[in-house]
């Protein structure tokens, strides 16, 4: 077996070798274990299922929560090669009818299925019809009540278990504490268990937290200081516009991205930035994920995460080729405040939480006691406006009454244009006679996808337009023209949330908020918090230790090159200043002229925190004032 999975490694991926425990895991699943793998961000989880799957007859039944991911691992199996396909809530009945009739003839190797379609009637009939593998579950911390990302939809697993009573399963995550581990073995039904835990040290990356006012001043001292490639973390959309605008400005080459940007947007994006074409992706947590650039040399997070898990898995994208490489965290004192705010947003009154309920039923137009099961459009925009609402307060209360077992609520997701064409070739010949413009849009089609006659197939109507020299608007009416005379099926893009009831909707009164999803929740993201602000707070302790720990891992050695370990070194090598003298030298560098705080922290040899606190003292001597700049006062 060894020789056959080193064949499918080299002639799918062009590897001579697996990486440290990838080859374990794989053995284990192909001896028949239900297996869980702790690796961290960059580890190669994916290999850890694709390849032995490929060595055995079958499906592999593979769950994931996140649709962009799932459409790009579906892409990169296919460009080397590999039969892959997804199903998810935004697509049709027939879509799925298709695929999974496509799947029942063996055309694919691999399925990636998002969770909330598991205990659907459609889903259950057919995976009882087909030949399965092994079922991997990827971000696997999901489904644990203590993760720090818990999704109700992940539960269903169970029902697939006792479907498949006999079918490995392989739980992938970056990150589980001890607890979440025991979790995810448990909802998972494992039988005869294996798992193992890469070592989460990162020898090469170095912990770092600095404290400033000014972030953007430190973001371009942190640039201007680590050549190469970076990731700059922000929390909502319009800062990464704004933090790239100002990146730009300095002359460094960035750019920005979140999720609400179009595909062909964001794809030309990543190709930029993976091409070294951009320097800098300036981006929301929607960046990163699936994407393997192991050369990142910076990672900065300009806003706290809210949770340890999140800031290792994002911090972990910096240094995947071995070389060395940072994270930083900015750090200052609004930032603590700003979490605790963050906590009272995630958990909105219960009063409103069910009003919130109600109305959604109002204006998706559902009567008290029907719903069950069916998938909807929501329009959250419309719905805010509509309700006067904002929007954050409106998704927290819908991930609560997700948790609480009512709906399942599908975040925006963004499908490309889709086509399949129901008449015989024959068939269209009749059309040319009919409307000239509409015949040179399906002339086009036909020249410029395969497989419209079928399966559904995405198109891009900017690339007909291109073609045809014609507007798209009149391309998407040709379209919708051919789609109402039954020659084609067409399924416009949209970008929209769904909502899945899994109950029939009832009256708010019977409505119950439950413990687990409310105040349990609350008081582990209270810890969560908690365990950030003494991680970035810190000033003598290891940073990598204390991550390592939070995830149970003990270690009797610091790392040596985090912020804390080196400002050790520092004091116990070099002869320590006292707190007067460093004033002294502040104050003679400063002269009678203006300089920035991080002109003075570049140009005196002593630790940034001993020259941050003797500015302090100055300041509140009287003998300097701080303002853009700092400024000597000639009076003291």
């Amino acid at each position: 077996m060894d020789e056959i999975i080193y064949e499918i490694l080299q002639k799918y991926w062009g590897y001579g070798e697996f990486r440290p425990m990838q080859k374990d895991i794989i053995g284990s699943l192909l001896d028949g274990y239900d297996t869980l793998g702790l690796m961290p961000t960059g580890g190669g989880k994916s290999l850890t299922f694709q390849v032995p799957t490929l060595c055995r007859e079958g499906l592999c039944l593979v769950i994931t929560p996140l649709v962009a991911l799932m459409k790009d691992q579906v892409d990169n199996l296919r460009n080397r090669g590999i039969r892959a396909a997804y199903i998810h809530a935004g697509m049709s009945r027939r879509e799925m009818v298709t695929t999974f009739d496509n799947c029942l003839y063996g055309r694919f190797k691999f399925l990636y299925i998002s969770p909330e379609r598991l205990d659907t009637e459609l889903f259950i009939a057919r995976i009882k019809g087909l030949t399965v593998s092994f079922i991997v579950v990827d971000e696997a911390h999901c489904i644990s009540q203590w993760g720090y990302d818990f999704r109700p939809s992940y539960l269903k697993i169970a029902t697939i278990r006792h479907i498949l009573p006999d079918v490995p399963v392989l739980a992938l995550t970056a990150t589980a504490t001890p607890q979440v581990a025991e979790d995810i073995q448990q909802k998972l039904l494992f039988r005869n268990g294996r798992i193992f835990r890469t070592d989460f040290a990162r020898p090469n990356l170095s912990y770092v937290v600095r404290q400033g006012e000014d972030k953007i001043q430190q973001l371009l001292r942190i640039l201007h200081r680590v050549p190469g490639c970076a990731i700059v973390y922000v929390r909502n959309r319009k800062r990464t516009k704004e933090v790239a605008e100002e990146l730009r400005k300095a002359g460094i080459s960035a750019d920005y991205f979140h999720a609400g940007l179009a595909t062909e947007e964001k794809n030309e994006k990543q190709r930029k930035w993976k091409e070294d074409e951009t320097r800098v992706m300036v981006s929301t947590n929607a960046f990163g994920m699936g994407i393997d650039k192991p050369d990142v040399r910076t990672v900065v997070h300009m806003d706290m995460p809210n949770a340890p898990e999140e800031y290792f898995q994002e911090a972990g994208r910096a240094g995947r080729d071995g070389a060395r490489a940072y994270a930083v965290l900015l750090y200052t004192s609004r930032d603590k405040a700003n979490l605790h705010k963050r906590l009272t947003e995630e958990f909105p009154d219960k009063e409103f939480i069910l009003k919130v309920y109600e109305r959604v039923g109002n204006f998706l137009e559902i009567a008290l006691g029907c719903g069950m099961d069916s998938v909807y459009e929501f329009n959250l925009k419309r719905f805010c406006t509509t309700f006067k609402y904002t929007a954050t307060p409106v998704l927290n209360a819908l991930k609560i009454l997700s948790i609480s077992g009512y709906i399942d609520f599908i975040e925006e997701t963004d499908s490309l244009s889709r086509i399949q064409i129901l008449v015989h070739k024959d068939e269209l010949y009749e059309l040319r006679d009919s409307d000239p413009q509409t015949d040179r849009v399906l002339q086009c089609l036909l020249r410029s996808y395969t497989g419209l006659f079928a399966d559904y197939t995405y198109i891009h109507e900017d690339l007909l337009s291109q073609r045809l020299d014609i507007s798209q608007q009149e391309v998407y009416e040709s379209l919708l023209k051919l789609n109402r005379m039954h020659i084609l099926h067409y399924i416009p893009r949209r970008r929209t949330p769904y909502i899945i009831y899994t109950r029939e909707r009832m009256e708010p009164r019977y409505v119950q908020i439950t413990r687990e999803a409310y105040e349990e929740r609350k008081k582990r993201m209270a810890d969560r918090i908690k365990s950030m602000i003494a991680y970035a707070t810190s000033s003598t302790r290891c940073r990598q230790q204390m991550l390592l720990e939070y995830f149970g891992e003990k270690t009797d050695y610091a790392c040596g090159c985090c912020d804390n370990c080196i400002e050790q070194k520092k004091r116990g090598n070099a002869t320590h200043e006292p707190p007067v003298q460093i004033a002294q030298a502040i104050r003679q560098q400063l002269g009678n002229g203006i300089w920035k705080r991080s002109q003075i922290i570049d140009a005196l040899p002593y630790p940034e925190n001993d020259i941050l606190e003797a500015l302090r003292f100055l300041q509140d001597e009287g003998f300097i004032v701080c303002k853009d700049g700092i400024h000597y006062k000639n009076s003291k």
